[in-house]
């Protein structure tokens, strides 16, 4: 978790936000409304917009090409937010996402990036060796699975589209972006089904 703001930095911010207003730049009710689609941003809306793609191959091919597009159509406002591009496994390739320089991360569809992943730790393990990152989490990969690492920026954000566990033919929507993690949806993890479904 992020260390409190400081109490300067919260003031330079109050009169940054009362010249904007005051120059008819932005008003409060946009910032309210932009502050309140913040809050409401989260992993289930990533996790999702992967279940629709494993069961809708239209829904599938407009994430891959546009993602931001298809989180509008989901109801999320991408307004002022860079372009968002999916990353699809395969079962030759697998890709893990990581921002090389700080946290760019595509809050809109997952929330707040986590602390691990702003961390300087897992920014530069994840490039020099991303299979013993990803081994940390649980995840092993068979040896001729490639690994992509990509590097997420101010520019361009980017989100994994894993592939759909075995065993979860006939499932639902809702079923399916259950299994999907905000760690998975970054490529450190894998959905999984948990030991207690796989036997129903």
């Amino acid at each position: 978790m992020s260390a409190p703001a400081r109490p300067e930095s919260l003031a330079h911010l109050e009169k940054l936000l009362a010249a904007l207003t005051a120059k008819g730049l932005v008003s409060a009710e946009e910032l309210a409304a932009r502050q309140a689609s913040t809050d409401r941003a989260s992993p289930e809306i990533g996790a999702r917009m992967v279940a629709r793609a494993w069961l809708d191959p239209e829904w599938r091919r407009l994430l891959l090409a546009n993602g931001a597009e298809a989180a509008e159509r989901m109801g999320v406002s991408m307004a002022g937010a860079p372009p968002l591009g999916v990353l699809e496994d395969r079962p030759d390739l697998h890709h893990l996402v990581v921002c090389t320089l700080c946290s760019c991360y595509p809050r809109a569809v997952l929330g707040y990036p986590p602390s691990w992943y702003k961390s300087f730790e897992y920014r530069s393990r994840a490039v020099r060796e991303p299979r013993a990152v990803m081994a940390e989490w649980g995840t092993r990969l068979a040896p001729g699975v490639k690994v992509r690492v990509v590097d997420s920026t101010a520019d361009y954000r980017w989100m994994v589209l894993p592939l759909r566990p075995e065993g979860t033919e006939g499932w639902s929507e809702d079923r399916l972006a259950a299994l999907v993690t905000r760690d998975a949806l970054v490529g450190v993890a894998l959905p999984r089904v948990p030991q207690a479904l796989a036997a129903e």
